[in-house]
């Protein structure tokens, strides 16, 4: 077969064409050759979050919200899980029927008795009894809008100690930002920087990312925000990873609520809360 020394030993080929990486006679073009690369340089990034919850205890249960194909949490169980002779688990969440039925015909032809496949929306799946109460990783890419912010809640609510989010069409914010702009403009010159409509919708998927890094930190989270390299074709290539650190809470919390004041989003104070009493108990 051609080009296999650019997949890693081990792997299922199998996996591999259902995933549209290997054309059905097992080659490579350049485009699937692209693909893989985008896959290694996100495992890159989770493989070592795995490999210290391992350390921790050795039933890794991570959650994939909005997984659509599956394709991560695939990717995930045959390089990491696949080996594995324990109780890890991995959950697909996805609203979608058709794609759950595919990826549990999937997982079973694969062998993959590790994985589940949820039909909950991402909110329904922080109150279902059909996941654990505690998840090590909570993972989102491209969970549409509001949704990756169901995910850090589902998150929080779980005790997550990591969280893998790639936020995707942010517009809740953008629309706030546009409602309360004339008022906002007489009121401070920093509306400038979303007064004209494209700025409104760049400026509003930013302010919307910088909310959820806060949030995250006001919950005690480390955050690091990176560029996804190998994904030039998307403009959704931000990768935002928390590490529960239980960190003080309070400025991060006193931030969050400075950036809602100054941008007239105090209404958005819900979605992106922060816990008051765990940001006084931390005061430093």
């Amino acid at each position: 077969m051609n080009d296999m020394h650019e997949i890693r030993p081990g792997q299922s080929l199998e996996l591999l064409k259902e995933l549209h990486i290997l054309t059905r006679d097992g080659t490579m073009n350049q485009d699937s050759r692209r693909k893989l690369k985008q896959v290694y340089h996100l495992y890159q990034f989770i493989e070592p979050l795995l490999k210290e919850v391992q350390q921790a205890h050795p039933n890794i249960q991570l959650v994939d919200h909005g997984a659509g194909k599956s394709y991560l949490g695939f990717i995930l169980y045959d390089l990491f899980f696949k080996e594995r002779n324990d109780a890890s688990h991995i959950y697909g969440i996805e609203t979608r029927d058709e794609l759950v039925a595919k990826s549990r015909d999937l997982a079973a032809r694969l062998n993959f008795p590790g994985m589940s496949f949820l039909n909950l929306s991402v909110a329904e799946s922080t109150l279902s009894d059909r996941l654990p109460e505690k998840i090590d990783i909570v993972t989102a890419l491209h969970a549409c809008n509001t949704a990756t912010d169901d995910a850090i809640h589902f998150a929080l609510e779980k005790k997550a100690r990591f969280i893998v989010l790639v936020p995707c069409c942010q517009a809740e914010v953008a629309a706030v930002l546009r409602k309360n702009k004339g008022k906002a403009l007489a009121r401070n010159a920093l509306t400038e920087l979303w007064r004209h409509p494209l700025h409104t919708r760049e400026f509003g998927s930013q302010v919307t990312n910088v909310l959820r890094c806060l949030e995250l930190e006001a919950h005690g989270y480390q955050v690091t925000v990176t560029e996804l390299v190998g994904w030039e074709h998307s403009m959704k290539n931000e990768l935002i990873i928390a590490s529960y650190k239980d960190l003080p809470r309070r400025r991060a919390a006193e931030r969050l609520g400075e950036v809602l004041h100054t941008l007239g989003l105090e209404e958005m104070g819900q979605r992106f809360s922060c816990d008051p009493a765990s940001a006084e108990a931390n005061k430093s």
